[in-house]
């Protein structure tokens, strides 16, 4: 057996074996570590629940996602259906400032709009929405609300370094674009990057860390 044969047969046991996903409905192939998923899925969710099912698999290096959602025709949900699902599931998030999201439905695919102060919120809201039955794509367009100035987003960078991070702050350079933050230097391992990653995310205002860190070699 072919080696992407044998990857192809892994991908296809890995589906089977996922409660969420209805493997019959969907074609597997393989070729030099890119596996491409093609068939249906009954949700949006069974589609990304088949594409992280495939990624889990040794030896994938890239998937090619060409499902389709295709809802039972028994079972499709009205727009304003999906609408006010919506707008329910948003309400009781606790995490999601109330009237902060604003919802519309075309065809199925939910667009989010509003503004909130987090990224985390704006994932949220996104999370949310993709669990609801009859949803088939989710277009997030909420915006990080700007609370604060470059050089206060720096500072506040800085300090949280010092607090939660091992390594010493000054070997990590923080560049500040608008609500953008661009991490650079380099740190001794994976541990302390990730520690100057949230430290970079938790401050309000910033909707886009780029990761430029080096991992120190011994």
């Amino acid at each position: 057996m072919t080696d992407d044969r044998m990857l192809q047969q892994r991908v296809m046991d890995e589906l089977a074996f996922d409660p969420m996903v209805e493997a019959g409905h969907i074609g597997v192939s393989a070729h030099d570590g890119t596996v491409t998923l093609t068939g249906h899925a009954k949700s949006y969710a069974e589609k990304f629940a088949a594409e992280r099912a495939a990624r889990r698999v040794r030896g994938v290096k890239a998937v090619a996602q060409e499902i389709d959602v295709r809802l039972p025709s028994d079972k499709k949900t009205a727009d304003d259906e999906i609408a006010a699902r919506a707008v329910k599931i948003l309400e009781w998030d606790v995490l999601i400032p109330p009237n902060s999201v604003a919802v519309k439905v075309e065809n199925g695919t939910v667009t989010l709009t509003g503004e909130v102060d987090w990224a985390y919120q704006r994932a949220e809201a996104e999370s949310d929405v993709h669990r609801l039955g009859g949803v088939q794509l989710v277009l997030n367009q909420i915006r990080i609300r700007p609370q604060a100035q470059p050089d206060d987003i720096h500072a506040k960078i800085a300090a949280a370094f010092e607090r939660t991070a091992e390594h010493d702050a000054r070997t990590v350079t923080v560049d500040v674009r608008g609500g953008t933050v661009i991490l650079g230097g380099k740190v001794q391992n994976w541990l302390e990057r990730d520690e100057a990653l949230r430290a970079a995310w938790s401050v309000p205002g910033v909707h886009t860390v780029e990761d430029h860190i080096f991992i120190a070699r011994p």
